[in-house]
């Protein structure tokens, strides 16, 4: 079936008449199904952590839309939870952590293969999407980017800058970048055992990588995401890995070169005719419609959503947003997306 599905075969290099679609945050809150199924499982850490409702969100857009691929329902602060930081979602304000600011409170956290127990439900709800999705249907493992993984530990919530990451990667080099370390061997045990479970293609998502300028982004996005990809490729050269360094602007350009990844995820910051011309002469791009027309809809969605797919036209495409999909869509403007893109 492999060679069959859409998404693969982007990911193979295969130019496509219709791109594979499927977006970030399919499972998500504009969904009155995931909000039922939400309140069922009481909280969100809750949802995560049990397998057969995190399955049900998972195959819940793909019921009602038909995308191309499924993600799985999980999140990128699972894995310092793992670590062994306190982890809790705040109603409206979203996660908090405890911190890792000095040598002691590193020095508490967990070896990097010890996160298995912890993450054991995680890697049953994939075993169980290998077997539930449709054949035509790519099931998507995930991962946090190192860095933006330790912007949460070392903040221990989501700030608008990254600040508290960069002010202790200034003053205790040596403490950051053993954090980063350990995260990134935390990483590979993760997505190796997603992979094992039955995941077809990993995602790394770097949210924060725009933060990181010059030598930073190439010491602390792209290296991360290197030893990642190689470390995967190495165990199993056959699965697909498809890199997000968000807001990353002129260091998108060679990101697949320089780290081994098969596709480039793209935010809407940058245009698709630049992206086509500096991005895609490498291999697969993914992306990269604004979320926000996913709230708006109207023509400007058809519209927007055809010159994308037309500017990636030439080379392998897989069309997504170009940031997660916001509680606030509606998903009639989805279907009109999808409709948008498939009758091309």
């Amino acid at each position: 079936m492999a060679q069959t599905k859409t998404i693969l075969r982007a990911l193979a290099g295969e130019t496509q008449t219709i791109p594979p679609i499927w977006m970030m945050r399919q499972a998500g809150r504009y969904l009155p199904e995931y909000r039922a199924t939400r309140a069922q499982a009481g909280d969100f850490l809750s949802l995560c952590y049990n397998s057969d409702l995190a399955t049900e969100v998972t195959l819940q857009p793909i019921r009602r839309f038909g995308f191309d691929a499924a993600i799985l329902f999980a999140d990128i602060l699972l894995v310092p939870q793992a670590l062994g930081a306190d982890l809790w979602f705040v109603t409206g304000e979203g996660p908090r952590l405890s911190t890792i600011t000095n040598q002691g409170d590193f020095d508490r956290l967990h070896a990097p293969d010890d996160i298995h127990e912890t993450l054991a439900p995680i890697y049953q709800t994939v075993r169980n999407l290998s077997g539930a999705l449709p054949a035509e249907t790519t099931l998507i493992g995930f991962a946090g980017a190192p860095w933006t993984v330790a912007t949460y530990m070392i903040a221990g919530r989501g700030t608008p800058d990254q600040g508290p990451a960069h002010a202790l990667r200034q003053e205790n080099t040596a403490l950051f970048e053993a954090l980063l370390d350990r995260i990134t061997q935390a990483t590979i045990h993760y997505l190796s055992a997603q992979i094992d479970a039955g995941a077809e293609v990993i995602k790394i998502f770097d949210s924060w990588a725009g933060s990181l300028k010059g030598a930073d982004f190439q010491k602390y996005a792209l290296a991360p995401a290197r030893e990642i990809t190689a470390a995967l490729k190495a165990k199993y050269p056959a699965i697909p890995i498809i890199g997000f360094p968000r807001e990353a602007g002129d260091n998108y350009v060679g990101f697949a070169k320089a780290t081994g990844v098969d596709c480039v995820a793209l935010d809407n910051s940058v245009s698709p005719d630049w992206a086509a011309r500096h991005v895609q002469v490498d291999g697969c791009v993914q992306g990269n419609l604004a979320s926000r027309h996913m709230v708006s809809g109207g023509q400007a969605l058809v519209d927007e959503t055809r010159t994308i797919v037309s500017a990636f036209s030439g080379g392998p495409h897989i069309f997504n947003l170009g940031h997660g999909i916001t509680p606030d869509a509606d998903p009639d403007n989805v279907q009109r997306m999808i409709d948008a893109v498939r009758e091309i």
